[in-house]
């Protein structure tokens, strides 16, 4: 597959889930932590997601996938284990202009789910296009051992500093950040707290002002 990479802001956006299992369960998860506004079409729901919809988390239609139920929508996901009804879902996707994801079917896929490594406000994803999802994860595992913790803590920091610099009227070249934030950086793996990281940081792009 040739694919397009691209982070979607899915705020306040209607997606549908059509299936109500393990797989759905994972997919709700994550488009409600994008803060998207979920329906899940399904006869039953898992437990976790039938806790969703009695907390008015998420909008439950109790019935099976029926053409229509893509209306409005701007992602869809087919999580059932039915070809069929993956197909339908991907058809009406396609007819309506609605991006569809088919767990485990990438003939039926207009977006894949990458795997993703999160870091504080750093997000990293690996897609092998769907050629295997489990190398996808394997590459994800290793970016994990390669990026701690800290880089989190180090967005965190360059962006107060990117900030301070932009209300000051002040610019930095992209070699004066790079060096900037590996001071940054080594001060953070070396058990600095954020506020003495931010400190050497700030320091560093101060000096490449003055030089």
């Amino acid at each position: 597959m040739a694919l397009f990479p691209l982070f979607v802001e899915l705020a306040g956006r209607p997606c549908v889930v059509i299936g109500g299992g393990a797989v759905a369960e994972r997919k709700v998860h994550a488009l409600l932590t994008a803060g998207a506004v979920v329906t899940v079409v399904s006869p039953a729901l898992s437990p976790a997601l039938a806790t969703l919809a009695d907390a008015g988390r998420i909008a439950h239609v109790a019935r099976p996938y029926a053409d229509g139920d893509l209306a409005g929508a701007a992602l869809a996901f087919a999580a059932t284990d039915d070809g069929a009804v993956n197909a339908d879902v991907a058809h009406e996707g396609r007819m309506r202009g609605v991006w569809v994801n088919a767990a485990d079917d990438p003939a039926h896929c207009d977006a894949i789910l990458p795997a993703v490594l999160r870091r504080g406000e750093i997000t990293v994803a690996v897609s092998t296009g769907g050629a295997s999802p489990a190398l996808a994860r394997a590459v994800r595992e290793r970016l994990e051992r390669a990026l701690p913790p800290a880089y989190g803590v180090l967005a965190r920091v360059a962006a107060d500093a990117r900030r301070e610099l932009r209300a000051a009227g002040r610019r930095a070249s992209a070699d004066d950040w790079l060096a900037a934030l590996d001071v940054g950086l080594r001060a953070l793996l070396a058990g600095a707290p954020s506020v003495e990281a931010a400190r050497r940081l700030r320091a560093r792009l101060e000096r490449a002002e003055c030089a």
